[in-house]
Parts: C-alpha cells; structure tokens; sequence
C-alpha cells in the first residue's frame, strides 16, 4: 500500500465549520486533499470508492456553505458519504470502514450528529428532507434540509412522490440533483435520456462563466443580481420544465467538481431560496482516481487495492460466486426455452444479469431503481406467457413487498424470484442483510420458497423454478463463494416440497434450511465425538415443507433441532406449527430453533456475524447439548 497521503489543510479540519475560515483558494486545496485521502482509506478497507470520489467538492461546497448539522445534510444513498465522515470528525476512524466496530459504509444516525439521516437503500432522501423542513416549520429541530440524490436514485418513484408532496408544500428545501449519469449500472429509462438532454444543451464552459458571474452580480441590487444568475442558468438548461411542473426551482446544470461554480451558486440559493430548489450538479463517478474512472461500474464497489496502480487484493477461491452460478444455470435453462427473461432493478453486475444481457440482450430488462415496478412488471410477462426471472436482494425485495402480494400472488401468476444477498452480508451490515424474506413470502398462499444449501443446489433450483408454471416460486442463495462441491453437468427439476438427508444418525436430528448446511455438518461431527449421533438433513424448501420428512425425524429422534437463516416467523416457525398441530411436543420432542436474533447486527465479517447470531457450528452444537440436557463444559463462543 502507498504511504497516506500529505494533507496540511485537512490536518486543520476537525469539524466542518473549520472550513468557514478558509478562502474559496483553500477550498480547492481541500478538497484535492479530501479526495487523496478517501483514495488512501479505501484501498486499505475496501468499499464504495467512485461515488464518494464524485462528489469530493460538492462536499466541500455543502459544508462550506451550509451549517451542518443544524442544516439537515442527507446523502442518497449513503454509500457516497466517505468524503463527508472525513469531515465530520470522523477522519480518525476512517480506515475502520466497513469493520467489525468501526465506521459504517452509508450514514448512521447513532454514529454522528452529522448523519441525521440513515440512507442505505435509495430514493428516500427528499422524503426525509422533506420532513425534516415540515418538522422545522412546526416547532422541530431548526435548520435546512438539503437531499444530494443520484440520478439513477431519482429514478425510483419514491423520490417523484416527495417531489410531487414537496411542491405543493412549497417550503423551502434544497434538493441536490447529483448527476453522474450511474447509479451502479449505467442508468436507463427516459428520465435518464431527459437528463441528457439537459445538460446537451448547456455547454459547460459557458455556464462556468456564468457561474462565475453570480458572485459580482450579487451587490448591486443583491436581488434583481440573484434573480438574473438563476434565469441564465435556467435559460442555458431549457430542460428544467419537469421538475418546475412538480413546483421546484430548478438551476442548473452546473459542473459538480468545480468550486468556482459550485460556491456562489450555493450561496446564491441559501441566501434567496424560499420554497423548494433543485440544483442539477453534474459530476463523474470515480473522479481524479485513474483506475476508478477507467473501470466499467467507476470503481463503485472494491476490496482493498494498491494506490498506485489501482489492482485489488483478492483472497483466491476455488470455488464460484454463488451469483456467477446463478447467472451461469439461468444461461443454460434460457438457451432451452426462449420464454425465459430476466428482470433486475439496476442491478445487473450485482445479481449477475449483465452475464445473461450478454447472451440474451433481447431478454434481459434493467427497469433501474424500481423495485416495485420490476415486481410487477415480472408479472405482466408472467401474464403474458413469458417465464420471467425476477433478481432482486432480499433487502431491495423488501420494497415490492405490496407488489409481491397483490400482483403476482393473488393472481397466481408464476413469477420466479431469485433472491440474491440472502443472510448477513458482511461488510455492508444490517440494511443490506437478508433476513426477512423467508417469514414473508412463506406466509403467502400458493409460494414456493427455497434455500440452496450449496452451489451445486443453486443449479437444480435454477432449473426447479424454471420448470415450474404452478404459481409464484422464489429461491434465495447468500452473497460470495461457494463451498467448493462438485457441480452438476446441468439443473434437474426438484420434487417440489421434498428435502434430503444427507447424513444418518439416532439420537439428534438437525434440519437446516439453506447455507448453514455445512455449520450443521461440522456440528454433527463435534457431537459425533461427543458420543451424540446426528441427523443431517436439508430442508431445501420452506414451503411447502416436507411433512413426511419433517414428522419422520420427529418421531425418530430424541430432538429435532431448525437451523436457517432468516428471522423469526420463518423456516423454524412453519415447522413447529406442523409438530404442534401432529402433537409430537406432546410425546417428549425436543424442539429448538436456530434464526437470527432480534436484533439488527452491524457490519463484520460473515463468519464474525454469524458468531454473533449464534448460527455457527460451535453454537450449533451448544444448542444440541442443551436441548438434551447435557451440561457443556467450556462452551464454545
């Protein structure tokens, strides 16, 4: 790694207001100083890189301008925000990111003052500012409120719905329009092809000058100067009829990445401003890094790297991702039936659509940041005799949730769900984990729904779903690598509802619903030593579950013990409503379930999460022991 960077005027900066004292001259150097540094810190944590890097000196230009954190500074999404922890006081802590205890990778309300608002998902910025400017207005907590939202963020209805409410409230708001022309993937849809059209029609270098002209025409009369700056830069954009139709005065577009425009534009706005603002900054994703501008995604996700040439360092792996094996077995079944598409909400990379796009562009729909319309769009081909596969995260499918429900489950249509991210994710934490999906398609009628226990069950869910014309039907696998089994030549359609033992036993029976599969193996092999034999099976399907199964290790064994993934309500809960219902608690069964705690965990390694969660092999088999009764004698932490 290269040694960190000199920083003379960022040495000076413990909060933002430290930069109310330096002339616009200082501020550039600042903010070159600010952008070496979020460079430094990454390549040793890894992390969202190109976004941060996008938006160096409007974080400059906000915190100069703006008096944070009585003014509401809110970042959608959060992953951009590095530039601006380094501002805030939390430059000591910046090479914890995304560690065990250290600092988050999106903004965090219980970490600073300076964060007022957690943003990991996207879209949510204006409504919350939103809120914030109302709550001011009746007696809150005083100050502006300024959202800095993506332009593939803006996409999201989300974000046209607070713009829409926050017109017809006219309160003052500012909304910073940060266009870098990507979200994760290259945007699409027609917002993105309007905002072109902007900024094709404002030539940067004459709205530098203009820009640069606000300043002198402030004076002298501070008001007609103010309003002659803003109708010029109007005038130039020509495009801004849409977000003044939602009742916003729209400037712009300007160059995010120069101060010279940046600061007296800002100025402008804060002093004159008095009912809501939408300021078009144009930056680019990866800014002054080489390696970040050079990469398809403008480093928007890396592991740790080397500075001077940008090369990450990658831990080898035998084994394939679990979303490469996805994409790969969707490939396969999509080249025997040209009815199967693929549908991803601006996620391509991510859920490894980009790998099916290039096979079958024809076939394979980005909607963007959509979740809901990608749920019920997948529906509509559904309907119209298509077999769509639908790639969401389960945290992203949260948010069709409704969509979920009303379009494709009471209509019954047979939309196939893969839910990428299952389980903790790591680095990213609680709101990119996938806990929630299990408790809340298995409580809907007429689902399926399965966990690939390993990459080589990943494949014959692939072709399960594809196969499968009865219904909605979802199937989730977790984020990285596989275990390392040997891979089928090709998918075959499983028995839906029928699970699998995979090792014989006669006192215990663990029954594990997806990657913990392998935990639960290791634990059966403690036990084993132990003189505890264990049952090893895979449940494969939450619903519906494999009764015959299910009652069979109940009846055989001393305890029967779930194992998942998931939060309550889930996998562990539908089976203790089967034994209830068959009374095996009332001949002597002993029942434990394993899920994740009630309790949101925070960023770490998977291994670390799991620890924390109580799901891996060493709580496993403590679970065993105490369901028995036997006392552990130095109990695994």
């Amino acid at each position: 790694m290269a040694d960190r960077p000199k920083t003379p005027l960022l040495d000076r900066v413990t909060l933002p207001s430290d930069l109310k004292a330096m002339s616009d001259r200082e501020l550039h150097q600042l903010a070159a100083e600010l952008r070496a540094e979020t460079i430094s810190a990454v390549s040793q944590t890894g992390g969202h890189l190109g976004a941060g890097l996008g938006v160096v000196e409007l974080t400059v230009a906000l915190h100069a301008v703006f008096d944070t954190p009585r003014d509401k500074l809110i970042w959608d999404v959060g992953h951009q925000c590095y530039p601006h922890k380094i501002l805030t006081g939390r430059r000591d802590r910046i090479r914890t990111l995304r560690q065990e205890g250290g600092l988050s990778g999106f903004t965090k309300r219980s970490e600073s003052p300076y964060d007022p608002f957690g943003a990991a998902h996207s879209s949510t910025s204006i409504s919350a500012a939103l809120g914030f400017a109302m709550a001011a207005d009746l007696g809150g907590d005083p100050g502006d409120a300024i959202a800095v939202i993506g332009d593939g963020a803006m996409s999201a209805g989300m974000a046209f719905e607070a713009m829409n409410n926050a017109g017809h409230l006219k309160k003052r708001l500012f909304v910073i329009l940060n266009d870098n022309e990507m979200s994760i993937a290259p945007p699409v849809g027609a917002l993105s092809a309007y905002l072109s059209s902007i900024y094709a029609a404002a030539p940067m270098q004459d709205l530098k000058q203009v820009a640069k002209g606000i300043v002198g025409l402030l004076p002298s009369p501070l008001q007609e100067g103010a309003k002659r700056a803003k109708e010029m830069l109007k005038g130039m954009a020509v495009g801004g009829t849409l977000f003044e139709s939602l009742g916003f005065e729209y400037v712009g577009p300007i160059d995010g990445h120069d101060l010279d425009q940046l600061l007296p534009v800002l100025r402008t706005l804060k002093a004159r401003a008095t009912g809501p603002v939408l300021l078009h900054v144009l930056t680019k994703k990866g800014k002054g890094y080489a390696p970040a501008e050079a990469a398809r995604d403008r480093g928007h996700a890396t592991g740790k790297f080397d500075v001077l040439t940008g090369v990450q360092v990658k831990a080898a792996s035998n084994a394939p991702s679990y979303t490469k094996v996805f994409a790969q077995s969707l490939i396969a079944e999509a080249e025997r039936d040209e009815k199967i598409v693929a549908v991803t909400a601006a996620m391509p990379d991510g859920t490894g659509l980009d790998l099916f796009a290039g096979r079958f562009p024809r076939r394979c729909f980005d909607v963007g940041i959509a979740e809901q319309h990608a749920v019920t769009f997948s529906a509509g081909l559904a309907a119209g005799g298509m077999k769509p596969f639908c790639a969401i995260y389960s945290t992203f499918l949260q948010r069709g949730y409704d969509q979920v429900v009303h379009d494709v489950a009471i209509q019954r249509l047979p939309v196939r769900f893969a839910i990428d991210r299952a389980g903790l994710v790591g680095a990213d934490g609680a709101t990119h984990a996938g806990a929630f999906d299990v408790a809340f398609l298995a409580n809907l009628p007429g689902f399926v729904v399965m966990a690939a226990a390993d990459e080589a069950e990943l494949v014959h869910m692939v072709a399960t779903a594809a196969a499968h014309d009865d219904g909605p039907i979802a199937f989730r696998y977790p984020r990285g690598e596989g275990v390392g089994v040997e891979m089928p030549a090709r998918g075959v359609p499983l028995e839906i509802g029928k699970g699998r033992v995979v090792r014989e036993g006669s006192r215990v029976a663990l029954l594990s619903f997806g990657t913990r599969l392998a935990e639960s193996l290791k634990a059966a092999e403690a036990l084993g030593q132990r003189g505890v034999s264990v049952t090893v099976a895979d449940a494969r399907f939450a619903k519906p579950l494999d009764r015959e199964l299910i009652l069979h290790l109940a009846r055989g064994h001393e305890a029967l013990l779930t194992v998942e993934e998931g939060a309550i309500g889930g996998f562990g809960s539908h089976v203790a409503q089967l034994l209830a219902e068959k009374g095996m608690f009332d001949r002597g069964l002993k029942f434990r379930s394993l899920f994740l705690p009630d309790i949101f965990i925070d960023q770490a390694s998977p291994e670390a999460m799991y620890r924390v969660a109580g799901l891996d092999a060493g709580h496993i088999e403590a679970k065993v022991l105490e369901a028995l009764g036997v006392a552990v004698v130095g109990k695994r932490a």
